[in-house]
């Protein structure tokens, strides 16, 4: 274990971390808050950590084996220091686990929170929820599109195999550096036209900032207890649909279709073939509308339901399927089943390459293939078939992979269930929807976890902390320190 070149590189991180305190800290001097010195203390302990780390480190490759750890040490030290602002604004005071509860569930763009009362808390702690959310959503891009693949983790796999023959023609950057600027660039351009499309629907400034942060990471968080209900405006809420919806593709296919390969087709030709060749992106849509027509059809067959259908349900339809976690209305006041239904299509998630959580959409396609090939192949023992995705054969470890993720998955999922069931007074529906929510990255559940997981007892709080963050590093990643070979020399 090269113990000095993990603290470089986690300095790093912690470094580039860092400016997130600027911004809440500009915002309380706007607003004339008491929040200065508090934003000012943690931004000085974060630099300050951080380069004792970064000074300490040796210049050495990094192997595999290490990239584990610091991936793992990254999301848990972010957290800590990203906690401290909650612990130490006395408006809010909270208590350490709610504190590392509502950091995690920030820095993993989970949504969850333990928070009541925003309406009336400091600006610049809400900005602060919004921005750290944001990001973790752009480190989690840069981590399944750059970091993972030196893993073998799920990124290079599913974001590379992805990309069709012709978009593999695109010098897409796989250098670590190169990627993350890109997509550093397209994820801030999406960013600032959605805060000015949000602006011109209808939401002050302020709001239009802080919300534009969480929908581009998929990330639920609102300043407002009602989350976007409390704008109660349809064209506020078809700039969220569209925006999630975008934030849920492959960010790689963004940067595709952007980029003109050469002059055999016009601009407009090529980014519309781009995503209209991908397999994955044809199921994501196709998963968005068969989830909004269900939902709208059992809510119109209610006869107890008395709320707007289309709005409410396509809204909810798309924010839960990309696991975004914003609501416009109460879903506890849905007496049908549409809000399990909501709760299960959680677990297809976004897209790979996204922010969303779940299993991935990719992993969707790969296995409804894999289980296509499996059917032809027992109607006719004697042929050979292979399972195709973007005019590419979908190779046996990649099948193998998804397989044993979706596999762990769900062991992880009843595990943690069981052990929620069992340490805690939960009824059977709020515990199976907040182990759901938190290891799908979706943020609110049902029953008592709807609206916040303030009720919450501590050690149910830590139970999810670890649920939220083994969701958003894929499972393996963090799972792979729990093997005792691992530590082995």
């Amino acid at each position: 274990m090269r113990i000095r070149v993990i603290l470089g590189v986690l300095g790093t991180a912690i470094l580039l971390f860092s400016p997130v305190f600027i911004v809440p800290l500009g915002v309380a001097l706007i607003y004339g808050e008491p929040t200065v010195f508090q934003f000012t203390l943690c931004a000085g302990i974060a630099v300050g950590l951080g380069y004792c780390f970064f000074a300490v480190r040796e210049k050495q490759s990094l192997r595999a084996r290490d990239a584990f750890l610091i991936v793992t040490l990254v999301y848990f030290v972010i957290s800590v220091l990203a906690s401290l602002p909650l612990i130490f604004v006395p408006n809010i005071a909270m208590s350490i686990p709610d504190a590392l509860f509502e950091a995690v569930s920030m820095v993993t763009t989970t949504g969850a929170t333990v928070l009541v009362g925003l309406d009336e808390m400091p600006k610049s702690v809400l900005m602060y929820r919004q921005i750290v959310c944001w990001f973790g959503g752009m480190g989690i891009i840069v981590l399944v599109v750059a970091i993972l693949p030196m893993l073998g983790i799920g990124g290079a796999q599913l974001i590379r195999a992805e990309l069709s023959s012709d978009q593999n023609k695109l010098s897409v950057p796989l250098r670590v550096r190169e990627t993350a600027e890109t997509l550093w660039k397209i994820y801030l351009g999406m960013t600032v036209l959605c805060a000015v499309s949000l602006w011109l629907a209808g939401m002050t400034p302020f709001d239009a900032i802080a919300h534009s942060f969480s929908t581009v990471a998929i990330g639920g968080f609102s300043t407002h207890d009602q989350s976007i209900g409390y704008f109660d405006s349809t064209a506020i809420e078809c700039v969220m649909i569209v925006f999630i919806v975008i934030a849920g593709c492959n960010f790689m296919l963004h940067y595709a279709a952007i980029h003109r390969p050469g002059r055999h087709s016009g601009r407009i030709t090529h980014f519309v073939r781009t995503y209209a060749n991908d397999a994955q992106i044809r199921f994501y849509f196709v998963a968005l509308t068969l989830t909004c027509v269900l939902i709208c059809t059992k809510l119109a067959l209610d006869s107890d339901y008395e709320g707007n259908l289309f709005r409410e349900g396509i809204f909810h339809s798309v924010s839960f399927l990309t696991t975004a976690g914003f609501t416009i209305t109460d879903l506890n006041s849905w007496t049908n089943m549409a809000p399990v239904f909501l709760l299960y299509v959680s677990f297809i998630g976004a897209c790979a390459g996204s922010t969303g959580g779940g299993f991935k959409v990719f992993r969707i396609v790969i296995l409804l293939k894999q289980g296509m090939r499996e059917i032809q192949q027992l109607l006719h023992p004697g042929a050979i078939f292979q399972a195709r995705m973007n005019g590419k054969n979908i190779s046996d470890r990649m099948v193998e992979s998804t397989v044993a993720f979706v596999v762990v998955y769900g062991m992880c999922f009843a595990v943690i269930l069981g052990t929620l069931l069992f340490v805690s007074s939960l009824d059977l529906v709020t515990a199976f929807s907040a182990v759901a929510a938190c290891l799908n990255n979706l943020g609110p559940g049902l029953g008592v976890v709807a609206t916040n997981y303030h009720s919450l007892a501590d050690l149910d709080k830590c139970i999810l902390i670890f649920a939220m963050i083994l969701g958003r590093l894929e499972i393996f990643t963090l799972l792979v320190l729990f093997a005792p070979r691992y530590w082995r020399r």
